[in-house]
């Protein structure tokens, strides 16, 4: 994976549905996973150029902090070829 990773955490399925729905509609990155981590967290993971996944996530906490508790956000450029081992 040589592109960016990423990611936004929340205590709400419906607020994960509303962020990953954001960040695909705000900036060209693609799904890579959405992830029911427990106790109500859920995690969307995108993909895409540097750029638009910032873009992507900030557009995302904007909007769903309406909505519900974000946990967290983080945003990796270029990660390491282990981390997409991760993902598989």
């Amino acid at each position: 994976m040589k592109q960016a990773l990423g990611m936004i955490e929340t205590r709400s399925l419906v607020a994960a549905i509303q962020a990953a729905d954001t960040m695909v509609k705000s900036a060209d990155v693609k799904i890579i996973d959405f992830n029911y981590v427990g106790s109500g967290i859920v995690a969307v993971m995108v993909g895409g150029e540097v750029a638009a996944v910032q873009a992507a996530v900030a557009n995302a906490v904007e909007t769903v902090e309406s909505i519900a508790e974000i946990i967290s956000t983080n945003v990796i450029a270029r990660p390491h070829d282990e981390v997409d081992k991760l993902l598989d």
